[in-house]
């Protein structure tokens, strides 16, 4: 079956050019939210989501599947819409999309922003916190679903502003944040915080019992495990989960699972991904290998448990070819196992040392880390 899927602006009925009221007209079932129906006139036989959506749309569009079916989007179909939903569902030669002018587009227009320059964060059934790695000095940021309050409290040195019912006779633009139409977009201008996407956040911003990768080892192993965009990683005894966190903030697409055998750590590594903005990280209580139970990762960082029977087996055999393995170790047993590996599939070894300066008395002298032996090994393609 072919699905048409027509675009629809706050303006309604009023605001369709031709060939979208024509769509309309010809259907024979028209689907979409009870206030997207209500906006088009006629007697055609009209299908209100049911909620939860995603799981009853393969049986109800196989209910109207002999009948000519339009459904209703709220402006751009394609943009964190339905129709990329239908797309997945059906295929794109089985959907037809008439697009209206996005909220994006009217909100830019409205604020004087230029579009190609301003960050679109989707909220909708999300947590408020995946906004955190947007906010950077002088950016500007759109939020579509957002509650107004959390953002503020998420970017207090911030200018807010709220956009709502845009192009239709209610709209309003102000700053009263309390008083949203749930039909709105919400407009940041980022103040003078934010912090940096590049891999090595300093130690103290992690909450942590000690099992943290230091800063400068963290943004080596980042290095080498390269993540790109869409990868999933293993964090496997994760510790205070900074390798996984940092992973998911190089790109809204990347995703990680941590696993970690100690429930208190597994608790502040949720905490940790929360507050620097990557609430999607999966933690996983459990032992490895037996945890070890998942989808094919891109990249596995072993951080703990290197000495654990059958981890590092487990871990490349999971491993997708292509994909990246890095191992640290700090202690002569780990580093005894990463050489046994390291003989057996090649790949580099490296030692990693670093001292900082640290008061000695009135003067200063460096204060050397524990020395850490870093393996990464790639598998071969197939």
């Amino acid at each position: 079956m072919v699905v048409t899927v027509i675009g629809i602006g706050a303006d309604g009925w009023e605001g369709l050019p031709p060939a979208s009221r024509h769509e309309i007209e010809a259907c024979e079932v028209l689907m979409g939210s009870t206030r997207q129906l209500d906006l088009v006139p006629g007697d055609v036989e009209r299908v209100p989501w049911p909620s939860p959506l995603v799981p009853a749309l393969p049986g109800l569009l196989a209910r109207y599947g002999g009948r000519k079916v339009g459904v209703l989007a709220s402006g751009d179909p394609m943009f964190h819409g339905i129709g990329t939903t239908l797309v997945r569902l059906l295929g794109a030669d089985q959907v037809r999309v008439l697009p209206h002018p996005s909220s994006v587009s009217l909100a830019c227009a409205r604020l004087g922003w230029a579009l190609d320059a301003v960050d679109v964060v989707s909220l909708v059934g999300k947590p408020a916190a995946l906004l955190v790695p947007h906010l950077h000095p002088g950016r500007r940021v759109l939020v579509l679903g957002g509650d107004p309050i959390e953002v503020a409290a998420l970017a207090p040195d911030a200018r807010l502003t709220v956009l709502e019912q845009l192009g239709g006779p209610r709209e309003r633009v102000h700053h009263a944040l309390e008083d949203a139409d749930p039909l709105h977009v919400l407009a940041v201008e980022c103040g003078a915080g934010g912090a940096s996407l590049t891999p090595g956040r300093p130690d103290d911003r992690y909450e942590h019992d000690g099992q943290l990768t230091k800063r400068e080892v963290r943004a080596v192993t980042l290095a080498l495990l390269a993540p790109r965009p869409g990868e999933l990683l293993w964090d496997v005894g994760a510790g205070a989960g900074s390798i996984a966190v940092e992973w998911c903030r190089t790109h809204p697409s990347c995703r990680a699972v941590a696993v970690e055998q100690h429930p208190e750590r597994a608790a502040r590594i949720t905490r940790n991904a929360t507050t620097l903005g990557v609430p999607n990280v999966e933690v996983v209580v459990g032992a490895s290998p037996g945890a070890l139970e998942f989808e094919a990762p891109d990249a596995v960082f072993i951080g703990g448990g290197l000495t654990a029977e059958g981890v590092v087996e487990r871990c490349w055999g999971a491993l997708k070819p292509g994909g990246r393995l890095v191992a640290n170790a700090v202690t002569l047993e780990s580093e005894a196992v990463l050489t046994r590996w390291h003989a057996r599939l090649g790949g580099d070894l490296t030692r990693i040392e670093v001292s900082r300066a640290t008061a000695i008395g009135g003067f200063t002298g460096w204060r050397p880390q524990m020395p850490v032996t870093t393996w990464i090994a790639t598998k071969e393609h197939a």
